[in-house]
């Protein structure tokens, strides 16, 4: 669904937003060519294979970014929460999309304009520094999975998995529970192993006491423990 949101304002204005430095003449030229979408929990976002329109901030609800391999299975390679961007790399290297990405909530989207963004960018140098800073930061995250994923155990890469939804989304105010709910395949997806992988390590965790499970809430009860399990590896 495309329509205008002054919520999208937020990623223009929001603190952590790259664009919150910006001139007020470079911020109403971005506010002049966006539009807004909105999508359900379950929807898709872009396919792997889409070319991108324009720079894609996320100002409500929660994205995956996936990839599918042999037989169709997903490889969650990114978690998206707002405000952040979501399938830049592809547009900044004037590539198509090579990777999915899908609203694991109900979510709303603004999408620049290429050219306008890009004309901003020619001209303001601390907006492309901020831009390489965000994609080098990628960079580094991509590889650091890379050797999480192909050299950790199941309880490394699932501990490394829970750490890192912490770390992206935070803790409900019982400061305990993750703010995310996700299926046991995604939580499979995130951490390559397989769902049934997942579900007997999750209760492995439970009956350890390091987690708790209610259906997909998931309680951290000694992050000190999931810790050394993920250093483990």
């Amino acid at each position: 669904m495309v329509f205008r949101d002054d919520n999208c304002e937020l990623c223009l204005e929001h603190k952590d937003s790259i664009f919150y430095s910006l001139s007020p003449k470079e911020k109403e030229s971005l506010s002049k060519n966006y539009t807004c979408h909105f999508y359900r929990k379950g929807e898709i976002i872009y396919k792997e294979g889409d070319k991108p329109s324009g720079l894609i901030c996320l100002v409500r609800g929660k994205v995956k970014v996936f990839k599918e391999g042999i037989g169709g299975r997903e490889q969650i390679v990114r978690m998206a929460k707002p405000i952040g961007f979501i399938g830049f790399r592809a547009l900044f290297a004037n590539q198509k999309y090579q990777a999915s990405s899908v609203a694991i909530e109900d979510a709303t989207v603004c999408v620049f304009d290429r050219l306008t963004l890009f004309k901003i960018i020619r001209g303001n140098g601390e907006i492309s520094l901020k831009f390489l800073k965000l994609l080098a930061s990628e960079l580094g995250f991509s590889h650091t999975r890379t050797v999480t994923l192909t050299q950790k155990h199941i309880r490394g890469r699932l501990a490394e998995s829970l750490l890192f939804l912490k770390d992206t989304y935070g803790y409900e105010e019982d400061n305990s529970t993750l703010r995310v709910y996700l299926s046991r395949e995604d939580i499979a997806n995130l951490s390559n192993m397989t769902t049934s992988n997942a579900i007997r390590t999750l209760s492995t965790f439970a009956n350890e006491k390091v987690i708790a499970l209610d259906g997909r809430r998931i309680k951290i009860l000694d992050l000190g423990k999931l810790e050394r399990i993920s250093d483990l590896g």
